[in-house]
């Protein structure tokens, strides 16, 4: 026996639209208008996904503001750990430079001060482990290979150690162009451990003479808003306990700020204050009871060691800062097609209302 159905043209349209939109294939649109400023594509989807959109958008929304909060909270940590640092490395650096005024005129030879011509540069490139922050990694690792190409073109080696995921995933794809010796990973709060293994592979390049200078390129933090990327001498150290960046200009912590997050009105603001330490000065007057070349020995090691535990903590300070923006500006966004789409809806469910009450209408009317 054989059955016969019989099914209408408005419905199989519907069916094959509904099969479209599942196999991937376009979806009929009407040309864009301008909402709230702004051009949007509005796409004839049912009030159900419309719905399921706004939904959606607005769990984004969520996360990333929770994502903004938890770096915000690390930011302030992250500040802390570095302006709890410069005691110590501003102490060391009048005991270096009341040392090296003592012995002034006097032949010292210390590995860690030692000039010579540069044939290698050894590259300490700090980015971050994760992502989700902005331009932040693109930024160092551009900088890296800017800082490549240009002692390339003076005909100077430069080999690479990495510190921070990313650098280490971006540069150890292309081992072909770039020569990196070891991998370290940043972590969530660098201790002066970590900070000891990177400075044990410096010195141990640096003063078996393979590379003959050491450059650190890492993002200083200025502001919870800006990063500077900077390219760092590290090696050869001044005895005075000077250091300075590759154009010679002082690299210091004079002019920290703390940042500190409040919330006025509702909504997130920024204030500085500045954060001065207090530090004892350091008696002129000393007698050396080792030699002072053992005394050098000791203290310029001591002394980069805290500059690279500086430069991570800052490095990390400026990524969770870049994140938090990155966070916020989700947010805006997220906030702003929530209320786009929200408005599109509404739009559509009026109109779809507006056309049912006139063909009530006009239906009452035939009768």
């Amino acid at each position: 026996m054989a059955f016969a159905m019989t099914v209408a043209a408005p419905a199989l349209a519907g069916i094959a639209a509904k099969g479209s939109a599942f196999q991937g294939k376009r979806v009929s649109a009407v040309a864009p208008k301008k909402v709230g400023g702004r051009a949007s594509l509005q796409v004839c989807a049912s009030q159900k996904e419309m719905r399921d959109r706004i939904q959606s958008v607005g769990n984004t929304q969520k996360i990333t503001d929770a994502m903004k909060l938890v770096a915000a909270a690390k930011v302030r940590r992250a500040q802390d750990a570095v302006i709890n640092a410069r005691p110590f490395s501003e102490a060391l650096v009048k005991v270096l430079f009341a040392i090296n005024t003592r012995l002034a005129g006097e032949d010292i030879e210390v590995p860690l001060c030692d000039v010579r011509p540069v044939k290698t540069v050894l590259l300490l490139v700090c980015t971050g482990d994760r992502g989700l922050c902005g331009g932040f990694n693109n930024f160092i690792i551009r900088k890296t290979e800017q800082r490549v190409a240009e002692l390339q073109a003076q005909g100077v080696e430069a080999k690479l150690i990495t510190i921070g995921k990313k650098g280490s995933t971006y540069f150890g794809k292309r081992t072909g162009k770039y020569n990196v010796l070891k991998q370290f990973q940043m972590g969530q709060a660098p201790s002066t451990k970590e900070a000891q293994a990177v400075a044990d592979e410096v010195f141990a390049e640096f003063v078996s003479e393979e590379s003959d200078k050491v450059e650190m390129i890492y993002s200083r933090f200025v502001s919870l808003l800006a990063a500077d990327p900077t390219v760092q001498t590290l090696l050869p150290l001044s005895a005075e306990g000077q250091v300075c960046d590759v154009n010679g200009v002082c690299v210091d912590a004079a002019n920290d700020e703390i940042f500190k997050l409040t919330s006025e009105d509702g909504e997130f603001s920024v204030k500085r204050e500045k954060a001065p330490t207090e530090v004892s000065a350091f008696e002129g007057v000393m007698t050396f009871e080792q030699d002072p070349n053992q005394i050098l020995d000791a203290l310029l090691p001591l002394y980069m060691n805290s500059q690279v535990l500086r430069a991570l903590q800052e490095s990390l300070a400026s990524e969770l800062a870049a994140r938090m923006n990155a966070m916020s500006t989700a947010s805006d966004n997220a906030k702003e097609l929530k209320k786009e789409i929200t408005l599109i809806y509404n739009r559509k469910r009026q109109a779809k209302i507006t056309s049912e009450i006139i063909e009530l209408v006009a239906g009452a009317s035939c009768a």
